[in-house]
């Protein structure tokens, strides 16, 4: 069966080439993984400064926030890489059925990984506000951590800069920032992200504490029953 398959692929060039570019265009590419490490990073800092079960001296603790802010931009930077699939889309000849739907599927899970990491530690954040300080100030701290966050994501695609960016080239970050802040372009393009992220966020938060009731739910069910 093999051999009439090889042998069919070898009269027709077209297929053959067909099966090459799918097979490339549908293999992860490195940045995948880099972002998906870049996008997990801050959730394991939260769970390890937030929780209460955890205690830490406050003079590791700052520090440790500080890396967390910078670096949990990168979750839903994982949305930016839309533009890679769209260019995997583009080509010619068209990729077959199976390969655009192994694609489709790879970006799904990819985006839904970096979103779910960006929700989680948000929704861990507010937990502990609400915990230490007031639970009004929770939805306040969501649109801030969401809007900067979705600036980050701009100046990440755009300007291609980086969180570690702050220690190696802080001048030039700065200026960056401000010059984008005050440009109608990033902006523009920053509200895009917002929104896209914000109703990322509040779908995945939702759907979050609805699967954390129904677990717990069935826990107390399971429990009940002698």
């Amino acid at each position: 069966m093999i051999e009439k398959i090889t042998s069919a692929a070898g009269t027709h060039p077209l297929i053959e080439q067909t099966l090459d570019q799918a097979v490339t265009i549908i293999t992860p590419d490195f940045h995948v993984g880099t972002d998906l490490v870049l996008a997990i990073f801050p959730l394991l800092i939260a769970l390890i400064i937030f929780r209460r079960s955890i205690r830490i001296p406050a003079l590791l603790w700052w520090p440790l926030l500080g890396v967390f802010i910078l670096f949990l931009p990168n979750a839903p930077y994982v949305l930016t890489d839309a533009i890679h699939f769209i260019w995997k889309v583009r080509v010619t000849p068209p990729l077959p059925i199976w390969a655009m739907s192994l694609l489709l599927l790879e970006y799904f899970v990819y985006f839904l990984f970096g979103m779910q990491c960006f929700t989680l530690s948000v929704m861990i954040l507010g937990r502990f506000i609400k915990r230490q300080l007031s639970g009004w100030l929770v939805f306040p701290m969501e649109i801030a951590v969401i809007a900067l966050s979705s600036f980050a994501m701009y100046m990440g695609r755009i300007d291609r800069l980086n969180s570690w960016n702050i220690v190696t080239d802080p001048h030039g970050l700065v200026h960056r920032a401000v010059s984008d802040a005050s440009s109608f372009k990033p902006m523009e393009m920053t509200v895009l992200f917002f929104c896209a992220v914000s109703i990322l966020y509040y779908f995945l938060k939702g759907w979050n504490h609805m699967v954390a009731g129904l677990f717990r739910h069935h826990s107390s069910h399971q429990e009940a029953v002698p």
